[in-house]
């Protein structure tokens, strides 16, 4: 390899491009530690970060999925609100084992996310529209079960879940990690993974190749339905109470994490490990703003901002390539 082949494989513009998002996420730390006089690095503060992350970061994965495709699932939020009252309600309503409840409410959530990837790749519906009439479902379900009442009245192991530690490190934190190295194993080790890139940079082609691009979609937002499944028996143990609100807006959080991690919401492109490095971001923004005291609609408008800044760099990545190709 010749030496002017390495300069350009290694040149300036190629490791912001690579590494910039890890970049971004050393500013916005040093940022927030020197504004908020030191309360930022403290390590419970950190730990505290993580843990909050931590269901941000297993939904995170099946919307990477998704995005991969080309597709997007609104339905994220509803869906872990669906989870948290159909759990707590068979738990001290009916009086179900909480494993035997938690086990229900997933599949009912896998259930979901295979609904909506049937609807997409069989009746051709738009997945904004489909996964939006989802969430309004989902949402209205949840409100109809309880009432708008929360429920509580758990064992207490139950709490371990979401509030316990395995030695100095959150459980919480610890699956938030499994999952997403499970994540990364399906993209980067398995014929799905590579499914999943060439439908979202060309259905056609990949069908024409013999792909059956209908079981990938079913795959991706079944994933995604699991992983949203998961994140709501995380947020149940750590609150210890099924509420109508649990996942309202959710999905927005998880979308800006992702498309911040440089999963293109045109599909075909993104990775995992960038993911993580969005989730982080967006971790730190948030807790560094409750500790700068920024009122929650100033913290609306940045997030805001962020998810819109994240899309439009992508769309000028993507005519950038589509210019000089």
């Amino acid at each position: 390899m010749s030496e002017k082949t390495i300069v350009k494989k290694y040149d300036v513009k190629t490791i912001l491009k690579e590494y910039g998002i890890y970049l971004a996420l050393i500013i916005l730390v040093i940022f927030f530690s020197s504004v908020t006089g030191g309360k930022f690095q403290r390590p419970q503060n950190i730990l505290n970060v993580m843990r909050q992350i931590s269901m941000l970061g297993i939904a995170s994965v099946g919307m990477a999925f998704v995005l991969l495709l080309g597709g997007i699932d609104l339905s994220i939020g509803s869906n872990i609100t669906l989870v948290n009252i159909v759990a707590s309600w068979l738990m001290v309503n009916a009086g179900f084992n909480p494993v035997i409840a938690c086990f229900v409410a997933l599949v009912m959530s896998i259930a979901v996310g295979f609904g909506n990837g049937w609807i997409i790749a069989n009746i051709k519906m738009p997945p904004l529209i489909v996964t939006l009439a989802s969430m309004t479902i989902l949402e209205g379900i949840a409100y109809m079960i309880c009432n708008g009442v929360p429920i509580f009245g758990f064992p207490k192991w139950f709490e371990v879940i979401g509030q316990g530690y395995a030695g100095p490190i959150p459980i919480p934190v610890i699956i938030m990690i499994v999952i997403l190295a499970i994540g990364a194993f399906i993209l980067n080790e398995t014929y799905f993974g590579r499914y999943f890139y060439a439908v979202g940079g060309n259905e056609e082609a990949s069908a024409l190749s013999g792909i059956n691009v209908k079981r990938v979609k079913y795959l991706a937002y079944t994933l995604s339905g699991f992983f949203a499944g998961i994140a709501g028996i995380v947020m149940l143990s750590r609150t210890m109470s099924g509420q109508a609100l649990a996942g309202k807006g959710f999905e927005f959080d998880v979308l800006t994490a992702v498309v911040l991690g440089g999963v293109s919401i045109n599909g075909g492109s993104g990775r995992i490990s960038n993911v993580v490095a969005g989730i982080l971001i967006l971790g730190v923004l948030s807790n560094g703003m409750v500790l700068m005291d920024l009122s929650q609609y100033t913290q609306m408008v940045l997030k805001g901002a962020v998810l819109m800044a994240a899309v439009g760099f992508d769309c000028l990545q993507k005519a950038k390539k589509s210019k000089h190709s």
